[in-house]
């Protein structure tokens, strides 16, 4: 049950992620100065990122708090909010030098910006809400059908 959970999870983060991706666009500057091939292979590239993040992070959630996921309400809590924290974490840093140090990608005057950071708030709010929808997404059925059994 808890790899159906996993692969559900998974499956609804890679979805949210790459709707995300094209949805936060217009942010990047890339969106206004290259052709539409370099913003899909962009946004495909990013998802994949995405995805990589969130499968770690989670897996380091559920490593360390994972005791009674996905069964547990507090269990499926904690996990939920060790993934947004640590994949928030890791965002924080990696914009941060790809922007500011590396410039590798930039934000147009659209993107709403987080005080003394500079931090983009889409990438922030990617990682606050992303992780914890997917999982409650992802694990709400499995997680309804341990307890029926547990009964």
């Amino acid at each position: 049950m808890r790899r159906s959970a996993l692969i559900r999870t998974a499956l609804v983060f890679a979805g949210m992620s790459l709707a995300w991706e094209l949805l936060q666009l217009p942010f990047y500057t890339i969106w206004w100065t290259d052709p539409w091939s370099r913003n899909a292979f962009a946004v495909l590239h990013c998802t994949a990122g995405d995805v990589l993040i969130g499968s770690t992070t989670c897996a380091v959630a559920l490593l360390v708090f994972g005791d009674g996921w996905p069964g547990e309400t507090s269990a499926r809590g904690r996990v939920m909010v060790a993934t947004s924290v640590l994949g928030l974490s890791y965002t924080l840093a990696s914009e941060w030098f790809n922007v500011a140090i590396r410039q590798r990608w930039a934000y147009t005057d659209l993107m709403p910006r987080l005080p003394i950071l500079g931090t983009g708030l889409s990438p922030v709010l990617q990682w606050v809400l992303l992780p914890a929808l997917a999982l409650h997404v992802g694990t709400r059925r499995v997680a309804h059908a341990i307890r029926s059994v547990e009964r």
